[in-house]
């Protein structure tokens, strides 16, 4: 990446962080266009959640997988929840666990407590409270109460 390209870069996240979410997309989106997974994450996000741009669910499971299939725990995350939820996506438990277990298996809290929860309720996944124990406990969780 060139000075510019850093430059240019480092100001399109921060424009995202300020929430000034128009400046973030013109800045982030090409470089989401050249497989940058951490602009293509957040182009995903403003894309999912109508932020600068008119809400664009099939762009915004396109950015997300495509940085999701990059490695990058955070979108891994993500897509398992749209998974999960059927947002900007058909709900598909299966494919949800696969994309949290990806996560978790990065050390993603977040994905390890969903799993958890996924397999205590039985939901999308069979019910397999075993399962949802040793994930609470890998997340650092007291496994009495399950």
């Amino acid at each position: 990446m060139s000075e510019q390209d850093d430059m240019n870069f480092s100001s399109g996240v921060a424009a995202f962080e300020a929430r000034n979410f128009s400046q973030a997309m013109k800045l982030l989106n090409p470089f989401a266009e050249d497989g940058n997974p951490e602009a293509q994450f957040r182009v995903a996000i403003m894309h999912q959640n109508g932020l600068g741009v008119v809400p664009n669910p099939m762009a915004a499971y396109k950015w997300m997988k495509a940085a999701a299939e990059q490695g990058l725990a955070i979108a891994q995350h993500s897509l398992g929840f749209m998974y999960m939820e059927g947002e900007c996506v058909d709900q598909n438990g299966e494919k949800a666990v696969e994309w949290f277990t990806r996560a978790a298996d990065q050390g993603l809290v977040g994905s390890l407590t969903t799993l958890a929860m996924m397999y205590e309720e039985g939901r999308g996944v069979e019910r397999d409270v075993e399962k949802a124990r040793e994930l609470y406990k890998k997340a650092g969780f007291d496994t009495e109460e399950v």
